[in-house]
């Protein structure tokens, strides 16, 4: 059986994660790590890593800087089996700094952001690109332009919105372009789903919502879909885990399983993201 190819652009980055027993108040004070350590981020790095770790033949096309944290990136995503076009800037690799409480809650800090001003690799991207089932565009200036070169390939474009309310306008060309649209609740009320419900069949396409320990939500043709989280018997770390959803449902949706089964591997994908110390399993 022929893997499934799935050519991914967007950011990685390198991050340090700062475990806390509470997320610290708008107010002057000190407080105390339970624990700290770096590892590989980014939502198109967890993406990747997530995809290979299904068995896809995943390529990456992202910006990473001439420093050890970009050298760091790109070991974990080689050793994982990913194929990655760098383009390395001049400027640090993407750097953030991750508070995190033992409930999920996080808060990251952006401490570097690469600017890309001339891809390099252009032709080796737009190749990739063109013999890929799917191709998923991540949030980020320097991914936009690709955007339109799936599109003239005719290759489907899967997006991830991430906490999109509606309205920000740099989500627009990813929205627009998208033929499968995700993003997560955050900007919705969680008592209610009527509101995001509404929202989703709006758009008018393929669309999920991760609901974090509640699930999953998806308006397909015009039906709702729902699919409870996976029970996982520790959480070892959060980092990841949307990501991981949206893996195992684009793996599973491209072997041509249904919505509710594709939900039901996004579920699964997640539970073990949420068990494994990395941003995929065994990562």
């Amino acid at each position: 059986m022929r893997k499934p190819k799935v050519f991914v652009a967007g950011p990685v980055s390198w991050n340090r994660l700062v475990m806390v027993d509470r997320l610290p108040q708008p107010r002057p004070h000190t407080a105390f790590a339970t624990g700290h350590r770096e590892v590989v981020g980014g939502t198109s790095a967890g993406k990747a890593l997530n995809l290979a770790s299904l068995g896809a033949d995943v390529t990456l096309r992202t910006v990473v800087g001439d420093d050890d944290a970009g050298r760091a990136v790109l070991d974990v995503l080689h050793r994982a089996g990913v194929e990655v076009i760098a383009e390395v800037v001049d400027t640090a690799t993407e750097q953030h700094l991750n508070l995190m409480d033992p409930n999920g809650g996080r808060v990251s800090i952006y401490l570097e952001l690469p600017r890309l001003h001339r891809a390099e690799h252009d032709e080796r991207a737009l190749a990739a690109l063109a013999s890929a089932d799917a191709a998923v565009i991540d949030l980020a200036d320097h991914a936009r332009p690709l955007l339109a070169a799936a599109r003239a390939a005719g290759v489907p474009v899967w997006c991830d919105l991430h906490d999109y309310d509606g309205v920000a306008e740099f989500h627009r060309d990813f929205l627009e372009a998208a033929d499968h649209v995700f993003l997560n609740d955050d900007a919705f009320e969680t008592g209610d789903r009527t509101a995001l419900t509404t929202f989703l069949h709006s758009l008018d396409k393929h669309a999920v919502a991760t609901l974090g320990a509640d699930g999953a939500l998806a308006v397909v043709d015009g039906a709702v879909h729902r699919v409870p989280a996976e029970p996982v018997e520790e959480i070892v770390d959060t980092n990841g885990a949307g990501d991981a959803f949206f893996s195992g449902y684009l793996v599973a949706h491209l072997a041509g399983a249904d919505v509710d089964s594709a939900m039901t591997a996004g579920a699964r994908q997640a539970a073990l993201c949420l068990g494994s110390a990395g941003l995929a399993p065994q990562l």
